[in-house]
This record gives C-alpha cells, structure tokens and sequence, in this order.
C-alpha cells in the first residue's frame, strides 16, 4: 500500500520533467491523452451547457486538451506550484484544497485524472465520497486498475469500486478498460 509524500513525488518529477506529462508523473503524453480520451467519452457531448471541476488538474492539460470548453470549469489541486502553472496556462478558475479532507466545489461534473494514483486505500474512499458529493450529475476518473501490491503505487480492484459505489447509492456506473494495462476509467452517476 503506498504511503507516498505528494509534494515530493511531483516536485521531484517537476524538477526533472518540467512542465511536461512526465512532470506529473504520466509514463508519457500519449498515455496522458488516452486517459483524457477515457474521461471524454464519458462526459457529455455538449460540455458547454454544463459546470466542470477537474481535481488534481496539474498544469491544466486537462482544460486546454478539451476542444469544447464547459460554461464554467474550476482547477483544483493541493499543490502551489501546480496552482500557479494551472491558472498561467487555463485563465481559469485553480483552488487550492486537499480532497482527502474537504469537498471540492459544486459542479455538474466532476473529473479526476491520476490523482488517485498515490493514495492509500482510505484516502481514495475519502477522495471519491468527497468529489461524488460535490458532483451534481456524475464524478468520472481514473486509476491504476488490478490486484497488484506497490510501496509507490495505488492499485485498484473492481470488487473495491463497487463497494465504494455501493455506499454512495450510485445509480449507475461506467467502466472503460483495455486502454492502457492496467488502468481503468469509471463514471459514478447520480
């Protein structure tokens, strides 16, 4: 289970990566973009009627990959730098908050690529309540997907997803999978 210090493991990837996939510690930009690709494909067509929160959102790729921008989206990460990067790159809305103790802001959607990544298993209960909570219409995300053990990374089963999903009395969940091995896409929706 990883016990991994955040702001270490992205400044380190920073400092040797800048502002880059690799800087946020994707394995490159190609799996950056598949994973975004994931997310889409379960957001609506027509973005633009709808509010977006994307938790953990780096250096705002996230919010420049999209071609059809939402009525209003908001950044949210729990580090400084990646704050500052974010609000210089999207001319948006970026908050600063850890999701592990608080809600995020309300939107319709909510979206959370590779934040989960480094979390224990109690952490990423608490950061899907909090940003399920938060979503008027659906949370969509991202994780390492299986049954692996890692000191680093955070590795998730589908019986563990259910669970959580189960105890948030989500009406209806997606999952995208074979994309990349091992990682998986989920909507919870309302």
């Amino acid at each position: 289970m990883p016990n991994i210090d955040n702001e270490t493991f992205y400044k380190s990837a920073i400092k040797k990566h800048g502002q880059s996939a690799q800087g946020l510690n994707w394995n490159s930009q190609i799996h950056q973009v598949l994973r975004f690709d994931q997310l889409i494909k379960l957001l609506p067509k027509e973005l633009n009627n709808f509010t977006l929160t994307d938790v953990g959102c780096g250096f705002g790729d996230f919010y420049n990959y999209i071609d059809t921008k939402p009525k209003k989206y908001i950044g949210v990460d729990i580090l400084e730098d990646m704050i500052k990067i974010a609000k210089q790159n999207t001319d948006q809305e970026i908050y600063q908050n850890n999701i592990i103790e608080n809600q995020p802001p309300v939107s319709d959607y909510i979206i959370c690529s590779g934040a989960l990544n480094i979390l224990t298993r109690f952490e990423t209960t608490m950061f899907i309540r909090n940003c399920y909570a938060s979503a008027k219409n659906g949370f969509i995300f991202n994780c390492l997907y299986g049954d692996k053990q890692s000191d680093v990374f955070n590795y998730l089963d589908q019986k563990f997803l259910d669970q959580i999903a189960q105890s948030l009395k989500v009406k209806k969940i997606e999952y995208i999978k074979n994309y990349i091995p091992n990682d998986i896409t989920i909507g919870f929706f309302r």
